[in-house]
């Protein structure tokens, strides 16, 4: 599916289970499978964790690993980004998420994104640890994200170009669905033209002409299909009903 391996997400001291759990379900949305556990406050396994993942993504907590801290996390990682809203002492490149994304993408060794506990985030020790920093373009007021948004939009960068293509489901073309040809149009034209003329609609005579062309005009403009058009004359046959 790419070069590059895909990168490693890894969450340091997360606090709650059920956002572990929505973190695997966003990282699996987007082809990624390897979660890697510093200290979860509250153990592991979580139960709570395996109930949010639901489904599919329980099989990336399955192979989550579980280190006592981010160093040991970092096995066999050559380029790390730490995602974190806060500015930092530190000196070092920031990215955005696309930007972080296309240098994994570009990068042919392992990669890891870091994550911060859901309170505090990263502390300047962890970030230490990082190549390079992620900071999201958010609302500066309010710059805080859900651990597993972060891990979703995170993802979404990553797959966006990685993945491959997938093609808007095409609807079935059942007679409702198939476009009213020319002769159906007109005959729906004429159908309201004559129950409008019996009711008056055409006045003053003298604009009549005129208001018979736009409404033509209106109904060839309409993208109507078999199914609408057979709506609008039982409509209309309803309405004159006597």
């Amino acid at each position: 599916m790419q070069d590059s391996p895909r990168p490693v997400i890894i969450l340091v001291r997360p606090q709650m289970g059920e956002n572990i759990g929505a973190a695997a379900r966003a990282m699996l949305n987007f082809g990624l499978t390897e979660m890697r556990l510093v200290s979860p406050r509250d153990g592991w396994p979580n139960p709570k964790a395996v109930a949010m993942a639901s489904g599919a993504a329980g099989q990336v907590l399955d192979r989550a690993r579980v280190y006592p801290g981010l160093a040991h996390a970092m096995e066999g990682i050559e380029l790390a980004f730490a995602t974190t809203a806060r500015g930092r002492e530190l000196s070092k490149p920031v990215h955005t998420p696309e930007t972080a994304m296309q240098a994994a993408r570009a990068h042919q060794g392992r990669t890891a994104i870091i994550f911060g506990p859901e309170r505090t985030g990263l502390e300047n020790d962890d970030v230490a640890r990082a190549n390079a920093i992620v900071t999201v373009p958010v609302n500066p007021d309010f710059p805080s994200l859900n651990l597993a948004q972060a891990v979703l939009l995170m993802g979404y960068e990553w797959g966006r170009e990685v993945l491959p293509a997938q093609p808007a489901p095409q609807p079935r073309r059942p007679d409702a669905e198939t476009p009213a040809d020319r002769v159906e149009i007109e005959r729906l034209g004429d159908h309201y033209e004559d129950r409008l003329a019996e009711a008056g609609f055409f006045f003053p005579e003298t604009k009549a002409a005129s208001m018979r062309l736009n409404l033509r005009n209106m109904w060839a403009r309409l993208p109507l299909t078999r199914g609408d058009v057979r709506i609008l004359h039982g409509l209309l046959r309803q309405l004159t009903r006597r």
